[in-house]
């Protein structure tokens, strides 16, 4: 793992995959391997303390324990088979809090069956993502592009009522864990925007107010680390070519630094792997933040996007990972 100087290069290379994201046309090129980002500031506190919880969740006397182990969940988009996947290699005897970031539907072929997985795992924290919100009929698809907005209309039809109301209920981020982590979907100033450059991470990092924030929305897993002056890139490793065995390269949370820490998709990721991206935050591993893929049957949500009428696009995409 090597940490770099924040550069604008790197800067632009994601803003384009951001904004790629928004257009109809998915880019297809040369694979490219993730490069996850971190930050350092401020001097918070390195002890864990009692979750602030969203509805359901385990029991209190776990959340008030002060060595924790997170499953962080983002960007899931319906794909069941991606998610079993995640849940396979992550059993629940492996975690203690589960985070969900957002974005349980759209895109995807089984957004019911992926929002009962979710709710049955009780998440400490669950906060609604962009399509969520648009889906529960709270907002409308002006700014999605078509094949988003052909998605969210299908999910709208598909949606069960108890399912709907599920999401409709999901809070808006940022929200609070712990005296050390906070929750949001884009940025802590807007759950709606991209989080794609050096300008955007200073102002999510004044905006927030814990040491860490976990994000999600750009499909990228990232890590930025702030240490009051300096913003700082900590590389990520996943392979030159992918395998069932996901990567785990630690990222050590230092006392006196912050973060601004993006899990990947696990539904639809738009790195160049096209392996189910999630992540792990273990405070018994001495605060190690961990980057993990696995590999699931991409085929069979691809066949499933087929057969739901979905446009073919969002079947392809999944292949190549963007």
């Amino acid at each position: 793992m090597g940490r770099h100087p924040v550069s604008t290069d790197y800067y632009k290379a994601l803003a384009g995959q951001a904004t790629a994201s928004r257009q109809q046309s998915c880019p297809i090129g040369t694979t490219v391997r993730p490069t996850p980002i971190l930050l350092r500031s401020g001097t918070p506190s390195t002890r864990w303390g009692r979750s602030t919880r969203w509805g359901v969740g385990r029991s209190s006397n776990r959340l008030a324990r002060l060595l924790m182990r997170f499953l962080i969940l983002s960007d899931i988009h319906g794909n069941l088979e991606a998610l079993d996947a995640v849940l396979e290699a992550a059993p629940s005897a492996s975690f203690d809090s589960v985070l969900v970031l957002g974005d349980l539907v759209g895109y995807g072929a089984n957004p019911n069956e992926v929002i009962d997985r979710i709710f049955d795992l009780k998440p400490t924290v669950m906060i609604r993502g962009n399509h969520d919100r648009v889906a529960s009929d709270l907002g409308s698809t002006e700014g999605f592009n078509g094949l988003a907005a052909d998605a969210i209309r299908w999910t709208r039809k598909t949606l069960t009522t108890i399912n709907r109301a599920r999401l409709a209920k999901l809070p808006k981020g940022p929200v609070v864990v712990n005296r050390e982590i906070e929750v949001c979907h884009g940025t802590p100033f807007d759950e709606d925007h991209y989080l794609t450059n050096e300008r955007d991470a200073i102002l999510a990092l004044q905006v927030s107010k814990h040491q860490i924030c976990l994000f999600g929305h750009t499909h990228l897993p990232v890590a930025l680390e702030h240490n009051g002056g300096n913003l700082r890139i900590a590389s990520q490793d996943f392979g030159e070519t992918p395998t069932k065995t996901p990567s785990q390269n630690p990222i050590k949370i230092i006392p006196g630094l912050r973060y601004l820490l993006n899990p990947g998709s696990v539904g639809q990721p738009r790195d160049g792997d096209s392996r189910a991206a999630y992540a792990t935050l273990d405070s018994e591993a001495e605060n190690e933040f961990v980057f993990k893929r696995v590999s699931y049957p991409i085929s069979a949500a691809q066949q499933k996007i087929l057969n739901a009428g979905l446009p073919e696009q969002l079947a392809t995409r999944l292949a190549i990972g963007r």
